[in-house]
């Protein structure tokens, strides 16, 4: 498969879902809604959202049942990327190539725009439209995934510990672990689960894309560990190098660039060696796992 063409097209396909479910510019109150739709429309890959797609897919099940899902785990992604901006945070000036949320539109909307958007998220899952033939046990049980890797046992406790980590020199690889499978990675383990229980995932598969998406997220923040390093500014969209002038906990600051690189590369393997039961359904899938250590941004 053309794995470029593939993400295109899943990215067109989300975003004019989002176009749709998110509120208009000119809905009161403008300052607040422009601010959600500036960063939800800032330029983003769109890998959660593609991974549940995808992930419902290769168990057989229709995209458009998951299509509110993925939505709205990419509103969940943005206002994390809208608070962990923030000056209390991590205090960036650029997200995906453009001036963060808060230089553009001050602390306050900023904030409230990252709530209003973790709110619609929950709201595009459980609407009439959105809730339209899928069971109500599967819903239910797709959103407290959702839900529960968004809080304080998921992204949201790896925020904490990584910031509470930073600058210090007496981290160790479990706490550096911690902060990559919870902050980074319980979305993405979350966006992946959610697909295959919403494409009818049967237990077996689900055991499976649940191995899948363990690795694959820590294999993905370990790959952005090194573009912090290896990338320029122009490449990630944002200003490159920031991990290791904050003393962040990061793979490379505990284990070295090389051994970094052989562990993304081990969990990579570890993904497809999940994927092997399932058919050609799952390729954009497998595709999606080499991409994640072969990519500039």
């Amino acid at each position: 498969m053309e794995l470029k063409q593939y993400l295109k097209e899943r990215c067109s396909l989300v975003d004019e879902a989002l176009d749709r479910l998110l509120p208009r510019e000119d809905e009161l109150p403008f300052s607040l809604h422009k601010a959600m739709r500036y960063s939800v429309f800032a330029g983003g890959k769109r890998v959660r959202p593609i991974l549940m797609l995808a992930a419902c897919e290769a168990v057989g099940g229709e995209i458009a049942r998951a299509l509110p899902a993925a939505c709205a785990m990419e509103m969940i992604h943005t206002y994390s990327l809208i608070h962990d901006d923030l000056p209390a945070m991590d205090d960036d000036d650029f997200r995906r190539g453009n001036p963060t949320s808060h230089k553009v539109f001050g602390e306050a909307v900023a904030i409230l725009a990252g709530d209003a958007l973790l709110t619609e998220a929950f709201i595009a899952m459980s609407s009439p439209a959105g809730a339209a033939g899928i069971p109500a046990a599967t819903l239910l049980a797709v959103i407290n995934e959702i839900g529960r890797c968004a809080g304080s046992h998921g992204m949201v406790g790896g925020q904490v510990v990584d910031m509470e980590s930073e600058g210090r020199h007496d981290i160790d690889l479990a706490t550096v672990q911690y902060i990559h499978t919870h902050k980074t990675g319980a979305l993405i383990k979350a966006s992946i689960r959610a697909g295959a229980m919403l494409g009818g995932a049967d237990g077996k598969a689900l055991a499976a894309m649940t191995r899948y998406g363990e690795a694959v997220g820590l294999a993905f923040q370990i790959a952005d560990d090194i573009l912090d390093i290896e990338g320029t500014t122009e490449e990630i969209g944002k200003d490159a190098g920031s991990d290791q002038e904050r003393g962040k906990a990061t793979y490379p600051a505990v284990l070295g660039l090389a051994e970094s690189k052989q562990r993304a590369a081990e969990l990579v393997e570890m993904a497809l060696e999940a994927l092997s039961v399932f058919d050609a359904k799952a390729d954009p899938l497998r595709e999606i796992a080499r991409y994640i250590v072969s990519r500039k941004s």
